[in-house]
């Protein structure tokens, strides 16, 4: 079977860089198959600056595709349930279970359902009348990008100190209205935002869970049980205790209220 591929790739590399070695084939006249799609890609100089243009277009629309997780991650609410999503599982002293695909997928599900109205306006105001011929690509990116906006200016909750400090960082004027501070000033701004908000959730889930931990631990070295590491008896107490409580419903509620 080795062998076969072998001969198959030799001949192909063949055929590929030396076509006058393969006899010419008549070829038959097109008729064409109803229902199936031929893909056709030509690759040619251009010939006016408007071509040029719209490959750099396409050059710039494969970057912005190959940094879309950056996009997913940092300009919505991913960041933030990703990370509160990590501190309970450190919290509860789990390192398995729940796995962190799980988690990160059910932090991908939350964020459509908190980003679905942004990303509603985004299509209807920006996709759907690009795909109708009636903005063009400029109008594409501006119509695309002010909901983004918007979102992230609501969970700025008119906290300006991380935009003043990437503003004074480029040495800009200060802004009078929202739309004189540039996205690539707000992005690092709301992530920095986003960062400080899911530390502060952190630290309030881990003090009961600490204090459970103390008791734990304090009540093992009065019994003179050293030797055993309180974790171990601290972490079904810890699970009673997130599970009586429906933890996973209040964090997820709460999460989402934080949004809106």
């Amino acid at each position: 079977m080795k062998k076969f591929f072998l001969v198959f790739f030799t001949v192909c590399m063949l055929a590929f860089f030396f076509p006058e070695l393969c006899p010419a084939q008549e070829t038959e006249p097109d008729t064409g198959i109803p229902g199936f799609p031929y893909i056709d890609l030509n690759v040619r100089e251009a010939k006016t600056n408007k071509e040029v243009a719209l490959s750099i277009q396409l050059l710039i629309l494969l970057s912005v595709l190959t940094i879309a997780p950056s996009i997913v991650i940092l300009m919505t609410s991913f960041l933030r349930i990703a990370i509160v999503f990590d501190f309970i599982k450190r919290s509860l002293s789990l390192q398995q279970v729940p796995p962190t695909q799980v988690l990160m997928g059910i932090a991908l599900f939350l964020t459509l359902f908190i980003m679905w109205p942004t990303f509603t306006a985004m299509y209807e105001n920006a996709f759907k009348p690009f795909s109708e011929e009636k903005i063009g690509i400029e109008d594409l990116y501006k119509n695309a990008e002010s909901p983004l906006r918007i979102f992230m200016f609501r969970q700025l909750d008119n906290n300006y100190d991380n935009i003043r400090l990437f503003m004074n960082m480029q040495n800009l004027p200060k802004p009078k209205t929202d739309k004189d501070v540039p996205t690539y000033i707000l992005i690092p701004a709301f992530v920095l935002n986003e960062l400080t908000i899911a530390f502060k959730i952190g630290i309030f889930l881990f003090l009961p869970f600490i204090i459970i931990d103390m008791v734990v631990a304090s009540t093992l070295m009065s019994m003179g049980m050293i030797m055993l590491p309180p974790v171990m008896i601290s972490m079904p107490f810890k699970l009673i205790l997130f599970v009586l409580i429906n933890g996973w419903d209040l964090i997820v509620r709460k999460l989402i209220e934080t949004f809106l």
